[in-house]
């Protein structure tokens, strides 16, 4: 019907109006960037992790060659994904929300991926340079050690940057022009 207002989702928190499909895609396009991003990390982890399982000779179609440096290249995207958000998104969003504040649970699950990350990257590094030959059993207790608070931080960030947290704090304009 012409003029109509065609409207998404429910109503969000309070007394918000529900939002048009424009303002919607406006609203969640840094949550469905962001889960993107968090979508290879999660592809990445989950082969490395099978990779450590399997009781092949060469799992998940992996030497160890292959591991090691696909280890090492997980480390290094997280490690550099990170410093962005830290450098210059969340700083950003910090300005009106207080999830993405220092004190608050996303930048503390960073500094709980990164410890875990740092071991993993010293242990792969040692692999690669032959002073250790490559245990998949260390490798996947690296990756528990830091494991379940990274598949939360991956779920939760996403959920933060969602249309209907967003719209509580930024203006449509304001989301249109916020980095990324």
């Amino acid at each position: 019907m012409p003029g109509k207002n065609n409207t998404i989702g429910k109503e969000g928190s309070g007394s918000l109006p529900p939002l048009s499909a424009n303002d919607f895609r406006a609203y969640n396009r840094l949550s469905e960037q962001m889960d993107g991003f968090h979508n290879h990390f999660r592809m990445t982890w989950n082969q490395l992790w099978d990779a450590c399982n399997s009781t092949s000779k060469r799992p998940a179609g992996l030497s160890a060659r292959q591991m090691i440096m696909m280890g090492l290249q997980f480390c290094s995207q997280l490690d550099f994904h990170h410093s962005i958000e830290e450098q210059h998104i969340f700083p950003v969003l910090a300005k009106k929300m207080p999830e993405f504040r220092k004190e608050l649970d996303l930048l503390k699950q960073h500094k709980q991926i990164h410890a875990g990350l740092e071991k993993l990257e010293a242990y792969l590094e040692k692999c690669r340079s032959g002073e250790e030959d490559l245990r998949r059993e260390e490798v996947r207790s690296l990756m528990d050690a830091f494991g379940k608070v990274l598949w939360q931080h991956l779920d939760e960030e996403v959920q933060t940057l969602r249309a209907e947290n967003m719209r509580q704090y930024w203006s449509v304009d304001e989301m249109r022009k916020l980095p990324m």
